[in-house]
């Protein structure tokens, strides 16, 4: 089965890379099958194959660098003494879509090859998973988070939305969520909200000692308190 998290290895930096070396090995060979007469000739072949090796790579190395559809985005908040909440995530954009219940589904997303064709919760966002990171052991809906970094997902709902911390911080979106390394669930009520065009998450209601945070797109805005555990 697919693995989705082999993205990182055909990324464009290990694919430049290796068919950089492909090509290196490919033109010896022409160059051996060919065997060109004259010292002449086998000095331009040799500088034409070097120049030709060199375009490509840069080509593919500048690809690497293209910017992204959805930017990547951090927001910190500290609470308490020195406790600081960092929400790590990508911001898709509206862009005139129909994003709950059509980009988004209701409930769980359906099973595709890179789930491996079971359904998973929706990333919060874009590209890897969203990340929340706490430096300090914290209490959200009455439950403790201890001090680390976890994956944020979501089930959606029209009424009610479930929001899950996740062990698993590493991963390409959610497609190789795995239910077993939850460390809790709740329930969160979707509140009707301006319109965003980037999704965005922030922290609100500061109250030295606790805030809200939240996750803002399209008119949605899913609020969730953050206490800093006694």
């Amino acid at each position: 089965m697919l693995n989705y998290n082999l993205y990182y290895f055909w990324n464009f930096k290990y694919v430049s890379l290796s068919f950089t070396l492909f090509l290196i090995y490919l033109g010896y060979q022409i160059l051996l099958l060919i065997n060109l007469k004259g010292e002449v000739m086998r000095h331009l072949s040799f500088i034409s194959l070097f120049i030709f090796i060199l375009f490509v790579s840069s080509t593919l190395f500048s690809q690497e660098k293209r910017v992204q559809a959805s930017l990547h985005a951090k927001v910190s908040q500290t609470i308490g003494v020195e406790t600081e909440l960092t929400f790590d995530y990508s911001r898709p954009g509206v862009k005139g879509r129909e994003i709950f219940g059509g980009l988004v589904p209701w409930g769980m997303e359906a099973g595709n090859k890179y789930s491996n064709e079971k359904p998973f919760p929706w990333r919060g966002g874009a590209n890897k998973n969203t990340t929340l990171e706490v430096s300090k052991p914290v209490i959200i809906d009455g439950k403790n988070l201890p001090a680390g970094k976890y994956s944020i997902h979501f089930i959606t709902g029209k009424d009610e939305w479930t929001v899950i911390i996740n062990k698993a911080n590493d991963k390409w979106g959610s497609y190789q969520y795995d239910e077993s390394q939850d460390v809790f669930r709740f329930k969160v009520k979707p509140v009707e909200a301006p319109h965003k065009e980037w999704l965005e998450y922030g922290f609100e209601e500061l109250n030295g000692t606790s805030c809200t945070a939240y996750l803002h797109w399209e008119k949605v805005k899913i609020p969730f308190k953050i206490t800093v555990a006694e």
